[in-house]
């Protein structure tokens, strides 16, 4: 291992490719972010919904990305955005099972087999809204709550 312009640290350290190309070691939000062409808010969403994006924390504690991670992040996005899968779907996809995300217990899980009930056509529209804005609340609520764990790590 090198490191660039004699300064060592975490995400200062490179790996001289075979082909001559360098790869670092770690890699700090900011450069996950250009490198995967997100938002940080994105990946620190997705790690409370993808068990397996977990970076390091560094002595500042600031996330600390290895290439495996990147690579991740990658693949969620490619599920996500480009397949269409749900978060759901896409952690099943990637083998990490179900009711590990943040927002699971926010939902009723529907039982395997039975699909997805639809609201009944009679019941009024203003119960039906009124549902979707109290599951809106907390989704909300839970989001709020990550955002202030978050700033409190700071």
């Amino acid at each position: 291992m090198h490191s660039q312009g004699g300064v060592t640290g975490p995400a200062r350290q490179v790996q001289i490719m075979s082909d001559g190309s360098a790869r670092k070691t770690f890699y700090k939000i900011g450069e996950v972010c250009q490198i995967t062409d997100t938002q940080p808010y994105v990946l620190r969403f997705w790690e409370s919904e993808f068990p397996q994006l977990a970076p390091k924390k560094s002595r500042t504690g600031q996330r600390v990305y290895r290439q495996r991670d990147v690579d991740l992040v990658l693949q969620i996005k490619r599920l996500l955005y480009q397949e269409g899968y749900t978060i759901a779907g896409a952690r099943k996809k990637l083998g990490m099972g179900e009711g590990q995300g943040a927002l699971d217990d926010l939902f009723e899980p529907v039982a395997a087999g039975e699909p997805e009930r639809l609201p009944d056509p009679l019941r009024p529209l203003g119960s039906v809204l009124s549902s979707v804005t109290g599951r809106l609340e907390a989704i909300l609520k839970v989001m709020d709550e990550t955002d202030r764990r978050l700033k409190g790590r700071r």
